[in-house]
């Protein structure tokens, strides 16, 4: 499973909305969120080749990078892990702390719905 830290998934969010970039490109496109130097985002574009999160191709003198993961597989990946360290890998408790904090507004809710119906869809299929 491919862990990053908070810092490196800010240069992955600028490579999933725009690829190839290179690395100044994604110290410009992080310029005005953070205050990195250009030899941090190196640093952080270095590791995250080194993870097998990031490729490269040459550019004359440029190095451009691209990401090798999709962002929504790495939300469905990530998901998967938090629900199973907090919620022993059910989704339920989750749902049901998020609705006693009243933090699920009206769309949430439809989102919900409309996953349930698809997955009782599929059980029906299978």
């Amino acid at each position: 499973m491919l862990e990053v830290s908070n810092a490196e998934l800010s240069v992955m969010q600028v490579l999933w909305q725009r690829q190839p970039l290179s690395a100044n490109e994604v110290v410009v496109a992080l310029g005005g969120a953070k205050d990195w130097h250009e030899k941090t985002v190196k640093t952080l574009l270095n590791r995250l080749v080194s993870k097998g999160a990031l490729g490269f191709e040459k550019d004359g003198r440029a190095y451009l990078y691209y990401p090798l993961i999709a962002e929504k597989d790495y939300q469905r990946q990530q998901s998967r892990s938090f629900v199973e360290r907090l919620f022993a890998g059910r989704v339920a408790p989750l749902v049901a702390g998020f609705a006693s904090q009243k933090k699920l507004n009206a769309d949430d809710v439809q989102q919900l719905k409309q996953l349930i119906t698809e997955w009782e869809q599929e059980q029906h299929h299978d």
